[in-house]
């Protein structure tokens, strides 16, 4: 079983910095207290204070208004329209108890909702059904995504969506088309628009796996040209950043499938035809997330060739080095001998007038000779 992914907000990388060695930021999971009663809330005390939007549409029109308060909501829910109601921000337990009361949830889809992150997964109620989907988008900068909850409850006629953030959603184009009645959304009922919903976040995957992409089209041209200390950091960073893609990924796929195979009296037949669709691309965000993590490994073996034919080539330049000063080496040490001049079986050079350049001529011919032998072999470079 797949643990809940950590939700996080990936630093940005700065690839000309000294300091590339960020780590991605975790957050703490919003878990009660071992021993505490069914429905404990537990709000952070930097989530954001909720904002209630309104969306109400028929075939006819469509009204979009921000609620002051969650009873506004009352009129909407038994209507013959469909309402869509956007919560942003979980930063007020009153405000969640209230949105609670006014839509009937059960205390344990409050406890869900609200203390996040919860695994992606389908509950079905009486009159609703809960599903919990991971939205990812991406940063600003193109160097990371961000992670957020979102909870979609489906009722007879009504949505009910509820973000951690009023940011970063993946939801205008759907305001857009209920706005300017595009398509047959405003045709269509409550189950439709879920399905619009859950598809957005499903197809939001797709742009940030292209910028991974070419992220990892540079990390390789990276790996191959300059391999540095930094480039093992950004390598691992990816690779950290994809495997929890993977984790947001995976029991999502599973959850649409349940939707797809289970009854319910709220999704109807040709509906579920529309949900194979965001099955198909889970499978497909699947794939791309799995062949970016192999990519990565790959980077990683990549990096150590590089590193290591990069080492070989130091090695065989100072073995190159030292093989010439070994007969330097042993021709100076012959003539610092300074043996007696008088015996006729000591070094005649001793007495040459031009004895030193001799020793010179002699170096420098050793020296060249063997650089000429190592280059005609191909080991200091390739002769043309």
């Amino acid at each position: 079983m797949l643990h809940n992914p950590a939700r996080f907000k990936p630093s940005p990388i700065e690839d000309d910095s000294e300091e590339n060695d960020e780590e991605l930021e975790f957050y703490d999971f919003n878990e009660p207290e071992p021993g505490s009663p069914p429905g404990t809330l537990i709000i952070d005390e930097d989530a954001t204070i909720p904002n209630i939007f309104l969306i109400d549409y028929n075939a006819d029109e469509a009204l979009g208004i921000q609620l002051a308060t969650p009873e506004e909501c009352f009129p909407y829910l038994d209507s013959q329209s469909v309402s869509w109601v956007d919560v942003q921000g979980l930063g007020s337990e009153e405000v969640l108890k209230r949105l609670g009361k006014v839509f009937k949830l059960h205390e344990l889809v409050l406890e869900d909702i609200v203390n996040i992150p919860q695994r992606p997964k389908v509950e079905s109620f009486e009159e609703q059904e809960l599903i919990i989907l991971h939205m990812v988008t991406s940063r600003e900068d193109g160097r990371g995504f961000y992670d957020e909850q979102v909870s979609l409850i489906l009722g007879k006629n009504y949505i009910l969506t509820v973000q951690e953030e009023p940011e970063n959603d993946v939801f205008e184009p759907i305001r857009q088309r209920i706005h300017r009645n595009r398509g047959v959304i405003r045709s269509q009922k409550a189950d439709y628009l879920a399905y619009c919903l859950i598809d957005a976040i499903v197809d939001g995957f797709f742009p940030v796996l292209e910028d991974y992409g070419e992220r990892l089209e540079d990390l390789q041209d990276e790996v191959v040209e300059n391999p540095t200390r930094q480039t093992l950091d950004k390598i691992h960073k990816i690779k950290r950043e994809l495997l929890l893609l993977r984790r947001a990924i995976w029991p999502q796929r599973d959850a649409i499938n349940s939707l797809i195979r289970e009854e319910s009296p709220l999704i109807d037949r040709e509906v579920r035809v529309f949900l194979r669709d965001c099955y198909d691309h889970t499978v497909q965000v699947m794939d791309m997330v799995e062949t970016y993590r192999e990519l990565a490994a790959n980077l990683m073996d990549i990096y150590l060739s590089s590193l290591s034919n990069s080492t070989n080539e130091i090695m065989r330049f100072l073995t190159v080095i030292s093989t010439v000063f070994i007969p330097l080496t042993f021709v100076s040490g012959v003539y610092g001998m300074n043996f007696d001049t008088e015996s006729p079986w000591n070094m005649p050079e001793l007495k040459m007038p031009l004895g030193y350049p001799f020793f010179w001529l002699l170096i420098m011919s050793i020296s060249g000779g063997l650089l000429f032998y190592f280059w005609k072999k191909g080991w200091l470079f390739s002769p043309k």
